[in-house]
């Protein structure tokens, strides 16, 4: 569903790239927190390069038709200074900002502070409105000593600082068994967990059932206090719909058009997953009523987002969450941050 365009790259040569609407940066790093230099570079130079992780094939990705970017980040300060570039090129763009408390747990050791990062997640909400700011506490993941009812209480202290400054939490369960790295740095930096119990993790049940009926009281009780916070799961099977609670699309179609509407050809696009060819007289097609459906099949089955390129490569991100996917190793990360160049086509040299 992506079109392809040619481009000409630094050296002059004439290439192929991809050419998406919508950006995603990034579901694999955290390029706002330690890349927002490079991305702005790449953005001036009209393209960048990505290496797919599982056969290294190269792709040039064009930013010429860009409408919308979608930023997830655990950190927004860093790309705070550069966000006016975005407006005085008429890029949209919305946050993902993942915002957890595990600070005794040191399952994210390379984070800044919990009170650090609500308020950077409160001067971005500032800046680009509340309903361009999405909450995450994810994943959600428990230790001997860790139980839902204390995730649930640093849920709500963090819920009552963020009061207006978000429309949408977003929660996922830690997957553990199907990434045998992520046990494996659980392990090496966790003293709590061996290979025995580190599946220990995930919750069973009952404890999600904890969680969830938990989440909806915190829910009513900021609703009491004139806080309207819809729930959502990221990529969970599990029907909530009798709790209210939503399946999320993070690349999110209806929310762009909500918020970018005046956007006449971002929202043909929406509607039709074509990019718009106006008439002669400079018009564009009218936009039909119906929506199509634009999911990426690239990602999950369960995933709700739309089609979108994701410019992100593995092994980057230095928050070393002890839970990432898509970190091998800490050593690995910090190899590849010893090449990277902010000057350079693609994060990895």
């Amino acid at each position: 569903m992506i079109d392809k365009s040619s481009i000409v790259i630094a050296s002059g040569e004439c290439v192929e790239a991809a050419a998406p609407v919508i950006i995603s940066a990034s579901r694999s790093t955290d390029i706002p927190a330690f890349y927002a230099k490079w991305f702005f570079n790449r953005l001036a130079k009209g393209y960048c390069v990505w290496y797919n992780p599982f056969n290294r094939q190269k792709m040039y990705v064009s930013f010429a038709r860009c409408k919308v970017i979608v930023f997830w980040t655990k950190n927004p300060k860093p790309i705070l200074p550069y966000l006016h570039e975005l407006d005085e090129r008429g890029i949209h763009y919305y946050f993902q900002v993942t915002l957890n408390d595990y600070a005794d747990e040191e399952f994210e050791p390379n984070v800044p502070s919990v009170e650090e990062r609500i308020r950077s997640f409160r001067e971005l909400s500032e800046r680009v409105g509340h309903e361009r700011v999405i909450w995450r506490f994810d994943p959600l993941m428990i230790t001997p000593t860790l139980t839902p009812r204390t995730l649930l209480s640093r849920i709500w202290k963090i819920g009552n600082r963020l009061k207006g400054y978000t429309d949408k939490l977003v929660f996922s369960f830690v997957d553990v068994k199907a990434y045998r790295k992520v046990q494996s740095n659980l392990v090496k930096e966790i003293g709590c967990f061996t290979k025995e119990n580190v599946e220990q993790t995930e919750m069973n049940e009952a404890q999600r059932q904890e969680i969830v009926e938990g989440l909806v009281k915190l829910r009513e009780a900021w609703a009491s206090e004139g806080w309207d916070v819809k729930l959502a799961t990221c990529a969970e099977e599990i029907d909530l719909e009798k709790y209210g609670i939503d399946h999320n699309r993070c690349i999110d179609g209806e929310l762009m058009e909500r918020v970018f509407g005046d956007d006449k050809e971002l929202v043909y696009y929406l509607h039709t997953g074509k990019w718009p060819e106006p008439d002669l007289f400079g018009e564009i097609p009218d936009i039909p009523a119906e929506r199509k459906n634009l999911k990426d099949k690239g990602q999950r089955k369960v995933c709700g987002c739309m089609v979108s390129k994701d410019i992100g490569m593995y092994d980057t991100c230095r928050h070393f969450c002890v839970y990432c996917y898509a970190n091998t190793s800490k050593e690995c990360v910090l190899r590849n941050a010893a090449r990277h160049s902010d000057e350079s086509e693609s994060l990895i040299d």
